[in-house]
């Protein structure tokens, strides 16, 4: 449950930047169940890959999601700096299922950990898909509520948070 919590975490923050796009509620409950599928078949996907790919994937899962929270930050800046209302990478469609995958990378390495101590797979998968799926959903609708008072800086201050989440990852400290 507390590895739940702290995968979930990571789609709290990153939601909160995300949630500064003009999002109506009904893709608000998309991309939250989208990241809670992601966040269950990431893991699974890391406990059948098994022992041997552990520490080749584990680092290159954490240096995909930090490019792909690079590029969906640098994008949200250009998005602000232009004025445009649609994005190339909004929370829809490809981007959606990008943003997904960045969110989720790091509970696939987790996945390959806990298969390797052989975790009861159903119910930490089931966990870790609920929380993500709760979290994301508390995030992008304080990100909703921040980008409302914050106005047209909203961008800036959501690509901000994406790009510090993908240099945390890129650059571990």
């Amino acid at each position: 449950m507390l590895m739940a919590l702290a995968l979930g975490m990571d789609s709290f923050s990153i939601g909160l930047g995300m949630g500064m796009f003009k999002l109506r509620l009904r893709q608000i409950f998309i991309i939250g169940i989208t990241v809670g599928i992601f966040h269950i078949w990431m893991p699974l996907l890391g406990m059948m890959a098994g022992r041997f790919l552990s520490d080749q994937f584990g680092t290159f899962a954490t240096y995909a999601g930090g490019i792909l929270l690079l590029v969906l930050g640098i994008q949200m800046f250009i998005s602000g700096i232009r004025g445009e209302e649609e994005t190339m990478l909004a929370p829809v469609g490809l981007g959606l299922l990008l943003f997904s995958l960045s969110v989720s990378l790091d509970s696939f390495s987790v996945g390959l950990s806990l298969g390797i101590y052989g975790a009861r797979t159903m119910v930490a998968i089931l966990l870790f898909g609920i929380c993500a799926t709760i979290l994301t959903w508390l995030g992008l609708v304080l990100g909703r509520k921040v980008q409302a008072f914050v106005g047209k800086y909203s961008e800036f201050l959501g690509g901000s948070i994406l790009i510090a989440f993908g240099i945390k990852l890129l650059l571990p400290i």
